[in-house]
């Protein structure tokens, strides 16, 4: 069985099959092979991102002058 990657380890995976795909160099079965094996690292990528996100807490001033936790906020 393959070994999980962590994210650091699937974005430079993601970053050599966009290279391999840039050469132009693979068959046609090669490069679908590595599109599919891209997307699908993006996809867990993109999964590990929103979690991360949603653990984020950003610290707020009250008017004591101490924290409060708040959700983080993305900005649209």
């Amino acid at each position: 069985m393959a070994k999980k990657m962590d994210f650091e380890q699937s974005m430079a995976r993601i970053e050599e099959i966009a290279a391999a795909l840039e050469r132009g160099d693979a068959t046609l079965s090669e490069s679908m092979a590595l599109f599919q094996e891209g997307t699908a690292l993006i996809g867990k990528c993109r999964e590990e991102l929103d979690k991360a996100q949603q653990q984020v807490v950003q610290l707020m001033r009250n008017a004591d002058g101490g924290a409060d936790e708040a959700p983080f906020a993305v900005e649209e």
